[in-house]
């Protein structure tokens, strides 16, 4: 971890203005957009500072949406799909409106119920080169796709492959 400049100090949590939730180092977060209408962003708090005037600032690495990414969104992404980016940044904790969870894709599709706050990620990105890791997912299907978890898939009893209804 980065050491902390003078005159600031790390925070072992920070409690979310207006709620009794508590972000600690580790937690994936919801920050509010610049731009009114956009969905919050998803980040996760790496670290938390407050400088000598307490005002609290989180070290953040971003999540990016498929949308967001060099190539766009594809038809095999799912609609609560993120991408651990390489992307790092420090934000006002003030932005800060919520907490969610970013899943594993394997615990992803074994949820019995996917809330609002349910992400999940199955890929690292990297900002500047639009590179993924890994650069391949196991395929199904006879369009030999990755999996989409929105996606209902039934198994043929003949050839025992997997297929979208």
């Amino acid at each position: 971890m980065a050491k902390t400049k003078p005159g600031r100090k790390d925070l072992d949590s920070y409690t979310i203005k207006g709620t009794n939730k508590v972000v600690r180092p580790g937690d994936c977060v919801l920050m509010r957009s610049p731009e009114s209408g956009k969905p919050p962003y998803v980040a996760r708090v790496e670290k938390i500072e407050a400088d000598h005037r307490n005002n609290v600032k989180v070290h953040v690495r971003w999540y990016y949406r498929p949308e967001e990414s060099i190539g766009g969104r594809r038809q095999f992404h799912g609609v609560k799909e993120l991408f651990l980016s390489d992307h790092f940044d420090v934000q006002s904790a003030h932005t800060i409106e919520g907490k969610c969870t970013v899943h594993t894709f394997k615990n992803y599709t074994k949820l019995e119920n996917v809330g609002g706050e349910d992400y999940f990620c199955r890929f690292e990105y990297k900002a500047a080169t639009g590179a993924f890791t890994p650069d391949r997912v196991a395929v199904y299907c006879k369009c030999e796709m990755p999996y989409n978890p929105d996606d209902l898939m039934v198994q043929c009893e003949g050839c025992k492959d997997w297929h979208p209804i």
